[in-house]
């Protein structure tokens, strides 16, 4: 089945920074270029610098802990090293492979500077988060392929890193397309283009198909996007539905009539880390209490930094066996002050069961208003958070 194609042509951009964490400690420390390389690690596995000014970098055969991959070079990929891997599983794989820990910072600033730079070139912009933006293009002046190369000459110019962009009639497509031809790519797409570019691509590249669907498909013979496209849709909502199945069908025929929103409002704002080790409240205490509390500063930092208040606080713990609680409590008045996010995350932690070992600790603050910067910071009131496996 195919569906009939919008009448309205549009020009929409993808822009992807290729490996963006990693390419950004590739400006710092350029010997590592072209050497296998992940990103992940925590602050004891920077780079010394030896007697004869040379820098010795840490490799991942040499890592101990529960941390993962936050990012890693293409060298690393192609060895099998990829983001969400643990690092002691990619050493298996990638045993010479570098390792670098993250500087969220840096990779903060080159993210202003690569959107500030495609802000010079097109206006209508939407922000996808620290490595990627969709573009409008459609009325622009120039040709499709001249705008594309202006946009990564200013990126390049800007920062010094390459991207990969795909101009296409819509955001799911242009969303593929710029993985097409990685890294700094530049490819151009139309609807003729959805047989011969799109349809030979596995389901799983269609952004909204995760893997229980990719899954699901492959067992009712399903691999990629064509046969997909070609699929019985009474057959399809038999497994997923009627509004699923005719989400299917659509993406799978290039159909995506979503705008490029220029400003949109997050639904929350989080903070979370992995432990090097499980740490157990009771064993562990004064440590769980000092990230406890440094999370919720980060976070009331983070809220009051972009402008929000929030009237709901929450807890995420995951346990040594894997399993995920949260716990939330609604505030009676709207803050950004970290006292009290910390008091109402005392109180989520009150109803957790603390008896497993710790992989994760993270906050959130939801039910976010707009509202001017609010001072406030944590008192002196860490207390003891941890005792005896109840906060």
């Amino acid at each position: 089945m195919n569906t009939p194609m919008p009448a309205q042509v549009r020009r929409i951009a993808h822009l992807d920074m290729d490996a963006f964490y990693a390419s950004v400690e590739l400006l710092r420390y350029p010997e590592l270029r072209g050497r296998p390389l992940v990103i992940g690690a925590s602050g004891k596995h920077e780079p010394v610098v030896q007697a004869d000014g040379s820098r010795h970098f840490a490799k991942i055969s040499d890592y101990v802990g529960r941390g993962v991959i936050t990012t890693a070079t293409y060298e690393a990929r192609a060895l099998g090293a990829s983001s969400g891997m643990g690092i002691m599983k990619a050493a298996k794989l990638a045993p010479d492979a570098f390792l670098l820990p993250v500087h969220f910072d840096a990779y903060r600033h080159y993210s202003r500077l690569f959107k500030n730079a495609v802000a010079g070139v097109a206006s209508k912009i939407e922000d996808r988060g620290i490595d990627e933006i969709y573009i409008d293009l459609t009325d622009e002046e120039g040709d499709t392929l001249s705008l594309a190369k202006r946009i990564k000459s200013a990126v390049r110019e800007a920062t010094g890193l390459s991207c990969s962009i795909s101009v296409t009639p819509n955001k799911l497509l242009a969303k593929i397309g710029s993985d097409l031809e990685k890294p700094d790519g530049l490819t151009i797409l139309g609807y003729d283009d959805i047989p011969t570019r799109i349809w030979p691509l596995p389901v799983r590249k269609v952004n909204g198909i995760g893997p229980k669907a990719t899954e699901k498909l492959s067992a009712i013979g399903i691999a990629t996007i064509g046969e997909l496209a070609r699929s019985d849709p009474a057959f399809l909502q038999e497994h997923f539905g009627a509004r699923y199945a005719a989400w299917l069908i659509e993406v799978a025929n290039g159909i995506d009539n979503r705008e490029v929103v220029t400003s949109s409002e997050p639904q929350s704002i989080s903070r979370e880390t992995t432990f090097e080790r499980d740490l157990h409240a009771r064993r562990d205490r004064q440590a769980l209490t000092e990230i406890f509390t440094s999370l919720c500063s980060q976070l009331a930092d983070d809220i009051r930094r972009k402008g929000y208040t929030s009237r709901n606080i929450g807890i995420k713990l995951r346990f040594d066996d894997f399993q995920i609680l949260t716990r939330n409590v609604t505030l009676s008045n709207p803050t950004a002050d970290a006292a009290v996010i910390l008091g109402a995350a005392r109180e989520c932690l009150k109803r957790m069961p603390l008896q497993r070992p710790l992989r994760l600790l993270g906050v959130r603050a939801g039910a976010l208003d707009k509202m001017p910067a609010y001072e406030g910071d944590i008192q002196q009131r860490q207390g003891e958070l941890f005792v005896a496996g109840k906060p």
